[in-house]
């Protein structure tokens, strides 16, 4: 027992005497008795107030929220970024327009096929046109840590790519692929992502028939295809990356019967793919396909919200440190009963990320310090509709991505256990997990540390794109999660203000160091 009060008050000391500068120094001198638990209750409680409507993305209410926590950068001490506490984030809403066509075309003829009846756009689908060649790419994955790559031995560059829903094993209890369970590479967004990368023109997406019986071409519930589905559900989009995107459909029975004589040739090419775990790649030579998306875009913004601490070394101030949140959420109820709760409070997620994001720039304000390093914070808008805000960031820095040294984010921490805390985003910077050890060692956490986020992700990916490393901090998920039962009077604000004080030392730390 005194044993390890002596190393945890040695750790303490170490901390504090590597920042000292002739002081005697205190936690008090380091802001740390500054951290006040009524005042993230009050951001945190109006952040999560039924007046803002769940602060969906965008919206009047969500700029209410942006200009609260502006108010506070400023009464911080915090700069504004080229005169301004926000970033314009421009996005747009997706609709079909008239004129969208598939045609396959080989020696035997040409068929036309009909949208929702044969094929369907997908919302991350492109307003562009690709005529080529079409080549099956099995499940269109590329995963080199199950050593599995759909696109080894086969040129899709400039064709149009056919591949299979899900993953191989799916239903394979001892399948490399986490069993019955589901990676990333079974999402389409990886399927797109990946097959965008090896250089494909287009891509034709297909249910797997070995596991799925219905293979209906569901695509994305467009509202103009149906009498019963709303006209304001239409996807949030980036308008930056339309440029990058490509025609991608669903394709039903019909194309599947044309492209591979029929439904059960294709069932017998993937149940070799799963048998042997070996990819089964090839050019359909005989056919041509030509893919036309056609979209309409609705033109909005949102912001993301900034101020920054200036860097006091003249040698390392260009350098930033990055200390974000979220502070969106995913809106109401549209349909709901008269007196039923229809707001999706988003008290955890991510009320309570971005109330410690309001801590942690007060106390560096109330603290004095000076870091060597420049801190960046960044509330981010968008993030339940695909990490807008973070993705638009860092294709549109405030500060030079190159002199970006870490991200830290903080999304949901105020729920589960008082004393645990999860760190996603460390394992290829242990220099990182040391430093947040270190920090740690005043707060007290039981911290663990993982690689990914198993369910979803957050706004550190976004970073982590660049080769910069990004953490999460991150206190579990709970069965409120995107419910509107996720409401404030379930806090715990205690832990809230020490994932404040935790993140604020490993500022503190990486800012020095």
């Amino acid at each position: 027992m005194i044993i390890s009060f002596l190393k945890k008050f040695l750790l303490i000391s170490l901390f504090f005497i590597g920042y000292s500068n002739s002081q005697t120094i205190t936690p008090d001198r380091y802001g740390l008795n500054s951290f006040d638990t009524a005042q993230i209750k009050k951001d945190l409680s109006f952040l999560a107030s039924d007046s803002l409507k769940g602060r969906s993305t965008p919206g009047p209410e969500l700029n209410s929220a942006a200009d609260y926590i502006a108010n506070k950068f400023k009464s911080f001490g915090l700069k504004p970024v080229n005169k301004v506490y926000s970033q314009i984030v421009k996005m747009g809403y997706i609709s079909l327009a008239d004129n969208n066509s598939l045609i396959i075309k080989s020696e035997n003829g040409e068929d036309n096929y009909l949208i929702k009846k044969d094929f369907t756009p997908f919302e991350m689908t492109g307003n562009k046109s690709a005529i080529a060649p079409v080549v099956f790419a099995g499940y269109g994955i590329d995963a080199p840590e199950y050593h599995y790559n759909d696109y080894t031995n086969i040129n899709v560059k400039d064709k149009i790519v056919f591949v299979l829903r899900h993953e191989p094993g799916e239903k394979d209890s001892a399948s490399v692929f986490n069993g019955v369970g589901l990676t990333k590479y079974s999402s389409l967004d990886e399927k797109v992502k990946t097959a965008i990368k090896y250089g494909a023109a287009g891509i034709m997406v297909a249910q797997d028939p070995l596991n799925h019986i219905l293979l209906s071409p569901v695509g994305y519930p467009w509202p103009s295809l149906s009498k019963v589905i709303p006209n304001d559900i239409l996807p949030l989009s980036l308008l930056e990356d339309r440029d990058k995107k490509v025609p991608v459909v669903q394709v039903g029975e019909k194309v599947i019967d044309r492209l591979f004589g029929s439904t059960e040739n294709l069932k017998n090419i993937q149940y070799e793919i799963d048998k042997n775990l070996r990819p089964n790649s090839f050019e359909l030579k005989d056919f041509t396909a030509s893919i036309k998306t056609s979209l309409k875009i609705s033109e909005t913004d949102s912001k993301n919200v900034v101020g920054y601490i200036e860097g006091s070394d003249p040698d390392l101030k260009d350098e930033v440190i990055i200390i974000g949140a979220h502070y969106d959420h995913i809106g109401i109820k549209k349909n709901h009963k008269k007196d039923e709760d229809y707001i999706f409070n988003g008290a955890d997620d991510n009320a309570s990320g971005t109330a410690a994001l309001m801590a942690i720039a007060s106390a560096f304000g109330k603290s004095g310090i000076k870091p060597k390093r420049s801190i960046l914070f960044i509330a981010f808008c968008g993030e339940e509709e695909g990490l807008l805000g973070s993705s638009y960031y860092t294709w549109h820095p405030l500060f030079p991505i190159e002199k970006t040294v870490a991200m830290l984010n903080l999304d949901m921490v105020g729920r589960n256990d008082i004393d645990s805390l999860f760190v996603y985003g460390c394992k290829d910077n242990p220099r990182m997990t040391k430093n947040i050890i270190n920090a740690n060692s005043h707060v007290n956490f039981s911290l663990t540390f993982r690689d990914k986020i198993k369910n979803g992700d957050s706004d550190h990916s976004s970073f982590r794109k660049y080769g910069i490393t990004a953490v999460c901090f991150h206190s579990g998920t709970h069965a409120d999660l995107h419910k509107v039962t996720d409401e404030s009077n379930k806090i715990n604000y205690e832990k809230v203000k020490r994932a404040a004080k935790l993140v604020y030392l490993t500022a503190v730390l990486l800012a020095d160091n």
